[in-house]
């Protein structure tokens, strides 16, 4: 496996990047644009420079990736590209606005990007998790009211593992989705599906 490391929240660094994995590895077929922050607080305690910070890595950095790798499946006619929203762009929670504002618009750049390239023969799917214990959450799912909060919530009764993104990412990625083409796909132990 080759790792390369650069700035996602920078297009020159990203056009650059894309260039020379394409140029060593060759065309890339699959993207998946999974880089991302969150700075909780109200939002009249928000600094710009936090709202912007997220801003940055959670929409700017999709876009500039999906635009830099988009373009040369285009050309080739063929992709799949999957951005990882969130079940918070489709509803919210208290402390959260820069996270939530940046994952709906992920989920509308989503769509954006089928309507420009499905005729094109690029997929652009989106997969929006519910409350998974990733360092980022780490906090809060130890957090034991937190945690009971989330278990109590979630029909499935636990937090989701990142192991539980697999198939969807899996099915993306594969020819069964060909057809399947600026979707919001929630995977969430039915927490979005509860009063």
């Amino acid at each position: 496996m080759e790792t390369l490391a650069f700035d996602v929240c920078d297009p020159a660094a990203v056009e650059e990047a894309v260039t020379d994995i394409e140029a060593r590895l060759g065309p890339i077929h699959i993207l998946v644009n999974n880089a991302g922050v969150s700075r909780p607080g109200t939002a009249t305690d928000q600094l710009d420079a936090a709202w912007r910070e997220v801003m940055a890595t959670n929409l700017d950095a999709v876009f500039f990736m999906a635009r830099a790798v988009g373009r040369r499946m285009v050309e080739r006619r063929a992709g799949k590209i999957i951005n990882i929203g969130s079940m918070l762009g489709l509803t919210a929670h208290p402390s959260t606005a820069p996270y939530t504002a940046s994952k709906a618009a992920v989920h509308g750049l989503t769509r954006a990007l089928c309507a420009d390239w499905a005729g094109c023969g690029v997929q652009v799917n989106c997969i929006a998790p519910g409350a998974f214990e990733t360092e980022m959450t780490r906090p809060l799912h130890e957090s034991p009211e937190v945690s009971a909060y989330v278990r109590g919530r979630t029909p499935a009764g636990r937090w989701g593992r990142p192991t539980d993104l697999v198939g969807t990412a899996v099915f993306l990625a594969a020819p069964a989705a060909d057809f399947v083409n600026g979707q919001v796909i929630v995977v969430d132990g039915g927490i979005l599906s509860v009063i």
